[in-house]
């Protein structure tokens, strides 16, 4: 089957299972129902074989790179003491005990293919929890720590799952020297993302000053970035995931340096937008259509395990879930625990400790996805001496049934456990000085603008009729902001808000309803249509 066919025929089955997933009755999440569908495509005769390393190319670096962009990079870094305890703290603990867990489990997966499966299994999705959670979000904080756990865990979960293919292939193993190339790595990967960035920040910059920015143009550079980081990571045998997600975060202060057009902005997200729909509808397609496959090697990969039916790699699939779990769940305790011992002992005040629901829900989020999926298809099929690597199709069956698990158990409990979350830590309401500032600034612009002397005394009454009309919207605007919602001014200025965006928006609806009358009928040209039809639709995005 020819490539084209293949990515079109995934692109209708995102399309499809979106529809699907707004039509059904009860609500199920997106991921769990595009992976039936990449089943059911498998089942009709649908196959495709990819390049694992291909696929870590194409697709890990872009999403990674736009959640490195997008997350709050204030929320980042305040909270970077927990989001490293997960991410490297908690992948290390589960390397170790959970790798000799597996090893226990099931004897015929040696030490360090313990580790390997361990390694590869500790990054974590967070599309998938959000998918999960759409109905009923995780408070900002959380999900925030989750995020930034995703985008560093996956880089540590990688390089240390390297490392344990190496002793598996090679027979030895020095942790001294992992540490140090890990820590090289890791530093090699984070200065390669930062490097593409600022280089391409520089002259991105300078030819725009020197002759003018195209918003298409500038997307096309923003789509290369993620490729051109993990390429030149890659080309200097560092860490790609990171120099990725480092010129994601990078991304974000290279743009305050030189702001862009409104229509670069507007354009770039819808792209990155549908960007990030598909590809993750494609990850979880193709992770669907493994499925019949696998079903098919049960035998055989039930025979490597030394079990005596199928269904025990069933349950082996369970336990290690659920050991990764319970993992997970102490983790997070100890550390909330130790957070509240070390200032107890400051002296500083803390918050009553979040319940049982807040750490569950903390340890349910763990959930396994497309980083697992790529990294554990990479594993050799041969060793160096020619003989076959030990129990490659019992890996991939686990590592497969994990994240089918993972996805299982986080669609049914996530939603429930959820809702209870509010007093436990509270969604983050933003500042509310923000608005005010804002305002208080067009006001001092706007009194500038009318203070200054213009020669034409027609065009002084134009600017002051303008101008004052201007200013006595944002001055309603800064009374509102300044009021309290519970005061009596204030209910009555909401009100007011509220209707006039309700009559701003019909009006909206009545003209764009007559521009499409007058198109049809053919009064107006196509070009004056379309640009008319874009005004309107600014104007009423702009009242959200």
């Amino acid at each position: 089957m020819s490539l084209i066919t293949i990515v079109l025929v995934f692109m209708i089955a995102i399309v499809v299972t979106v529809f699907i997933s707004h039509l059904l009755p009860v609500k199920i999440p997106l991921p769990l129902i595009q992976i039936a569908a990449g089943a059911g495509l498998a089942a009709g005769g649908f196959q495709v074989d990819f390049d694992p390393h291909i696929f870590l190319l194409l697709f890990i670096p872009p999403l990674l790179f736009l959640d490195g962009w997008r997350i709050p990079k204030d929320a980042f870094f305040s909270d970077l003491k927990p989001i490293l305890s997960l991410a490297i703290g908690l992948v290390l603990v589960t390397i170790i005990g959970i790798g000799w867990f597996i090893h226990w489990l099931i004897p015929a997966v040696t030490v360090a293919a313990g580790f390997a499966l361990a390694a590869i299994l500790s990054p974590t999705d967070p599309v998938a929890v959000s998918a999960m959670t759409a109905n009923s979000p995780l408070p900002s904080r959380m999900a925030h720590i989750l995020e930034g756990e995703s985008l560093l865990n996956d880089a540590s979960g990688l390089v240390a799952f390297n490392f344990a293919i190496a002793a598996v292939l090679t027979g030895t193993f020095s942790p001294g020297e992992a540490v140090t190339k890990f820590f090289l790595m890791a530093f090699g990967g984070i200065l390669s993302g930062l490097v593409v960035v600022w280089v391409t920040g520089k002259c991105n910059n300078f030819l725009v000053k020197r002759t003018r920015e195209e918003p298409a143009i500038q997307i096309l550079i923003s789509l290369l970035i993620p490729f051109a980081a993990y390429i030149l990571a890659e080309a200097f045998h560092v860490s790609g995931i990171l120099a990725a997600v480092a010129a994601g975060i990078a991304m974000h202060y290279e743009q305050l340096s030189g702001p862009r057009l409104p229509a670069t902005r507007m354009k770039s997200s819808a792209v990155w937008n549908m960007l990030q729909t598909t590809l993750n509808g494609m990850i979880f397609l193709m992770l669907g259509e493994q499925l019949p496959r696998m079903l098919l090697t049960l035998p055989d990969v039930a025979q490597q395990a030394g079990a005596s039916s199928p269904w025990y790699l069933l349950l082996y699939a369970v336990v290690i879930t659920l050991a990764l779990g319970v993992m997970r769940f102490i983790w997070v305790w100890l550390s909330i625990t130790l957070t509240v011992f070390r200032q107890k002992r400051r002296g500083k005040v803390t918050t009553a400790r979040p319940r049982f629901t807040a750490m569950a829900v903390m340890a349910l989020a763990g959930v396994k996805g497309s980083v697992t999926l790529a990294g554990i298809l990479t594993l050799p099929v041969v060793l160096d001496d020619g003989s076959p690597f030990p129990g490659r199709e019992l890996l991939i069956f686990l590592s497969m049934a994990v994240i089918l698990l993972s996805l299982i158990v986080a669609a049914v409990g996530l939603p429930f456990m959820t809702r209870s979350l509010g007093e436990d830590l509270p969604h983050d309401a933003g500042s509310g000085n923000i608005g005010a500032a804002l305002t208080e600034a067009a006001i001092n612009r706007l009194s500038d603008l009318l203070s200054q002397p213009v020669d034409d005394p027609d065009e002084q009454a134009l600017r002051a009729d303008a101008g004052n009309m201007l200013l006595e919207t944002y001055q309603r605007r800064l009374h509102y902001n300044y009021s309290d919602e519970q005061t009596d001014v204030g209910l009555e200025l909401m009100k007011r808000t509220r209707l006039e965006k309700f009559m701003q928006r019909e009006a909206i609806i009545a003209q764009r309803n007559e521009l499409f009358r007058m198109r049809k009928a053919r009064t107006i040209s196509d070009t004056e249509f379309h640009q008319t039809l874009r005004a309107i639709d600014l104007k009423e995005e702009s009242l959200h």
